[in-house]
C-alpha cells in the first residue's frame, strides 16, 4: 500500500512492515491512524514539524494531518492500524476539544513500558479481528476498542498535559492556536490574514502582532506553510494536474500558482512532482 488510506470495501487495516512507501512522501491523512514502532529510527516531518521515531514510539495520526519525507533507518518496522475519520469522530467529538488539539500537536509520545504492554495487547487483538473477516460483529469490536484506546489516552492526557494548561498558557497564546487550528482547516480556500482575524473578532493588525509575539514569524507565513503543505502532499500522494491543483486551491491561474509554489520552495510544482 502506498498510502495511508481506506479503500472503499475496506473497514480498517492492520500492517506490521518498514512503512518506507507510506511514510516517505508527503500525504494528506484522510483516515485517522494509530502507529507504534518496533524497532529501528526514523525522522518524519507531521505537519512541516520533524519528530524523531525510535521503538516504543506512539503516534495517533489525526485526520486531515500532512505526513512525509521520512528517512527511514534499514531495520525500521512498525505497526499500524488505520481506521475510517467517522470512527475518530464518532469518539472525540464528545471529548473536551483540548483533547483534540492536544492531539494535533502532540502526534508522537515514547511510551513507558506499562503502556507498551497495553498498547501491544490492543494492536494484538486488533490483528487478530483484522483477519477473522466473517465476524459478523467486526466493525462494532472495532469501534469499541479503538473508543475504549482513545478513551484512556484521554485520561492520562487529561491529568498529566491538559489540566495543566489554564494556568500556564496565555491569552496571546491561545489565540495563536486558535488561528493555527483555523488556518489548518481553511487554507485551501482562504489565504488572507484578514479572514482569520474576521473569524477570531480580532483585527488583522493585532493577529499579526501576536503571531509575531508568540513565533517571531509573520501570520501571512504560517498560512503560507500549510498551504505548500497542501500543495505538496496534492503533488505527491493524487493524479490532479497542476491546473486541477490550482483550482482546487483557489488560485486566479495557473501561472500565479506556478510561481507562488516556486518562490516558497524553489522548485516549480512538475519538477517537486518528479523528484524522488
Amino acid at each position: 500500500m502506498g498510502t495511508l488510506e481506506l479503500k472503499d470495501e475496506q473497514e480498517f487495516i492492520v500492517r506490521t512492515d518498514d512503512c518506507r512507501l507510506i511514510l516517505n512522501r508527503f500525504s494528506k491523512l484522510k483516515e485517522a491512524c494509530i502507529f507504534l514502532c518496533r524497532q529501528g529510527e526514523a525522522t518524519l516531518e507531521i505537519d512541516s514539524e520533524v519528530y524523531h521515531i525510535k521503538k516504543d514510539t506512539h503516534m495517533v495520526l489525526i485526520p486531515g494531518i500532512i505526513i512525509g519525507n521520512a528517512q527511514v533507518s534499514e531495520d525500521f518496522v512498525a505497526t499500524y492500524i488505520l481506521f475510517p475519520q467517522t470512527l475518530f469522530h464518532d469518539v472525540t467529538t464528545r471529548l473536551d476539544p483540548s483533547f483534540y488539539r492536544f492531539l494535533k500537536e502532540t502526534p508522537a509520545v515514547l511510551l513507558p513500558d506499562d503502556r507498551i504492554r497495553s498498547i501491544n495487547r490492543m494492536l494484538a487483538f486488533i490483528e487478530e479481528l483484522y483477519l477473522d473477516t466473517e465476524n459478523c460483529f467486526r466493525q462494532q469490536i472495532l469501534y469499541n476498542h479503538i473508543q475504549s484506546f482513545l478513551l484512556d489516552i484521554y485520561d492520562k492526557t487529561r491529568r498529566l498535559f491538559l489540566a495543566r494548561q489554564p494556568e500556564g498558557i496565555s491569552r496571546q497564546e491561545e489565540l495563536f492556536k486558535r488561528y493555527v487550528q483555523l488556518v489548518h482547516e481553511h487554507c485551501a480556500e482562504q489565504r488572507e490574514v484578514s479572514f482569520y482575524a474576521d473569524r477570531l473578532c480580532i483585527s488583522s493588525r493585532y493577529l499579526s502582532t501576536v503571531v509575531q509575539r508568540v513565533t517571531g514569524t509573520t501570520a501571512k507565513s504560517i498560512i503560507d506553510k500549510h498551504v505548500i503543505l497542501e500543495i505538496k502532499a496534492m503533488l505527491k500522494s493524487t493524479n490532479l494536474s497542476v491546473q486541477e491543483i490550482s483550482n482546487r486551491l483557489h488560485f486566479p491561474d495557473q501561472s500565479f500558482f506556478g510561481r507562488y509554489f516556486k518562490k516558497h520552495t524553489g522548485l516549480s510544482p512538475l519538477k517537486y512532482r518528479n523528484e524522488l
